[in-house]
């Protein structure tokens, strides 16, 4: 009993070492397990499983195929279960737990003896809590997305969550799709497990780890369903073996290079706003900061190259079967911190040496013929937006990059919803919609920054308008949407001081986003404002006395490093 084993890390405290690991062995044999097969390195499995969780309906699949790989490579795999974030199932959001979420990782990971650890998960929150969690833990740690849906039929027309749902929304809000129509739309957007079929946000964080050197290569953008997700699992489950043997921590793979290698990706595939805001919180884990006008020196050198919904017209089996990551980083190869390594060991450099066999020219564009010659996203700044706010470039239309208008102005969610179909409400095409309070503080930061374009003004066919607010929007949706302005209202940001007239005006070329008031107007007005109680107990109080802004991530202020 003297050689030290996978088991005996981190022993419980019993006040003697060597009966925490006579006792945990023992115990570890009532499971069944041989003392042959508990001396060999152990790879954690965290599993994210819900009956609340379509997107990982398939985890049971994937988890044995993880299995089955690391036994192969001489490992013994220990599955275990952390919150599950199921992204539509989950009030008022699933953003307000993606940090409970990490933590919960975090802790687990570094409770439980194992040598490596694989992070089986794809919803939208999952994926970056569960790579915050595992920077914070320090234990090498690889990343398994669960892969997006194939997309379903109606009437002819291919349908994937989520971006034709709200298409389809929008239509019937206008009175364009009956109400027998919406209910048959609602049975086949989402046909398949996984996540949604589009370049939401859980695709994007898909590409982002991979990009990020914390996934296999290739491995983003499998189907959910595809037999080669299964392939990836297994294989996954191998390389976690020799990373537990290599020692390699996260924070050795996730760097300020590799993360501006991701911000690369993220524009060139038009991907989730979103993906600022977790990037960011990652970002933090490894003590640094994702500077926004950094990401604005990157959107305008580098190109939009895949044509993906919802800035496009394909969807994720599409980017699969034309190329992936894989493509897109060798079209982006001159732009790219070449010397970063994944968790295989391999350096960026090494594995764009062979160019990929077919790309499909339609999906992913060369560098020379993008489809847009500056990158997705950006960020704007002034006296309404002092710490940033984002605008993905790739979905608004053109047609507001340069606009002044008056602001329609909702003071919260509920406002928004009692008022933005009254046919009374005074709104014009050029107005600026403003919603208030839908903040990280404020309300959770819901994805409510998509607002909907007021009926009175769907019905005459109007599709698109400038909408600011201090919430998030979905990665599936589209349109001139102004989001995550900083600091936000609840703690006294300039959003919240905009009154209904007041003209506010949108400027792309000069990356600002002013409402045209003196400063001493604005200071006259903070004065007037009441704080929002806090809340009295639990996570919610935790989470409100600990968020941090948006530009931060949104991460909880003790768990960035310093």
């Amino acid at each position: 009993m003297s050689r030290r084993t996978g088991l005996d890390e981190r022993p419980t405290n019993y006040g003697d070492p060597a009966f925490a690991r006579y006792l945990r062995r023992s115990f570890a044999k009532s499971m069944g397990y041989s003392g042959r097969m508990l001396d060999r390195p152990i790879v954690g499995i965290a599993t994210s499983a819900s009956g609340f969780n379509n997107c990982h309906r398939l985890t049971p699949e994937l988890t044995e195929a993880v299995t089955r790989g690391v036994l192969g490579a001489g490992g013994l795999p220990l599955e275990f279960p952390t919150i599950s974030l199921g992204e539509v199932f989950l009030s008022p959001t699933s953003f307000v737990f993606r940090n409970l979420m990490a933590m919960d990782v975090e802790e687990m990971i570094r409770a439980q003896p194992m040598g490596a650890v694989v992070l089986v998960g794809g919803c939208d929150k999952t994926v970056p809590a569960q790579l915050m969690g595992a920077i914070s833990a320090g234990v090498p740690a690889i990343q398994l997305v669960v892969g997006p849906m194939m997309t379903g039929r109606y009437r002819g027309e291919r349908l994937g969550a989520c971006t034709d749902c709200r298409r389809f929304w929008a239509r019937y809000r206008s009175g364009e799709v009956s109400e027998p129509e919406i209910a048959a739309v609602e049975d086949t957007l989402a046909v398949t497990a996984g996540t949604c079929a589009v370049m939401g946000t859980a695709s994007t964080m898909a590409c982002l780890a991979e990009a990020l050197g914390m996934s296999l290569a290739g491995s983003a953008a499998v189907p959910a369903v595809h037999a080669d997700r299964l392939r990836i699992a297994e294989a996954t489950g191998a390389e976690a073996v020799r990373l537990s043997t290599a020692g390699t921590p996260p924070d050795s793979i996730v760097t300020g290079r590799s993360i501006d290698n991701a911000l690369r990706v993220l524009l060139a595939v038009g991907g989730s706003t979103n993906a600022v805001i977790h990037l960011a919180a990652i970002a933090g884990r490894v003590g640094l900061s994702l500077d926004l006008r950094r990401l604005n020196d990157l959107s305008d050198s580098t190109p939009v190259l895949v044509d993906l919904k919802p800035t496009g017209q394909h969807y994720m089996e599409d980017f699969h079967a034309a190329g992936g990551v894989g493509a897109v980083l060798h079209e982006l190869r001159p732009l790219l911190n070449l010397e970063c390594r994944s968790v295989t060991g391999q350096t960026l450099e090494e594995r764009l040496r062979d160019r990929p066999s077919f790309v499909d020219r339609a999906v992913i564009r060369s560098f020379d013929e993008p489809f847009q010659r500056t990158g997705g996203l950006l960020a704007l700044f002034g006296n309404l937006a002092p710490n940033g706010a984002i605008l993905k470039r790739s979905a608004a239309d053109a047609r507001f990059f340069e606009h002044e208008g008056r602001a329609v102005v909702f003071t919260s969610l509920e406002d928004l919803a009692a008022r933005i179909d009254d046919p009374a409400l005074d709104v014009r095409p050029d107005d600026v919609l403003v919603l208030q309070n839908a903040g990280p503080i404020g309300a959770g930061m819901p994805e409510a920054g998509y607002l909907p374009i007021p009926s009175t003004l769907a019905r005459a066919g109007v599709k698109d308008m400038v909408r600011v607010s201090d919430a998030r929007m979905s990665g599936t949706a589209f349109g001139t949407v102004i989001l995550h302005v900083s600091p936000e209202c609840a703690v006294g940001g300039p959003l919240g001081l905009v009154r209904p007239g007041d003209r506010i005006r949108v400027s792309v070329k000069e990356r600002r986003l002013d409402v045209l008031l003196t400063d001493r107007e604005l200071e006259s007005r903070r004065s007037a404002l009441v704080r929002p109680p806090l809340p009295s107990r639990g996570y919610a109080q935790l989470y409100v006395r600990s968020v941090l802004g948006a530009e931060l991530g949104c991460d909880f202020d003790f768990l960035r490093r310093p």
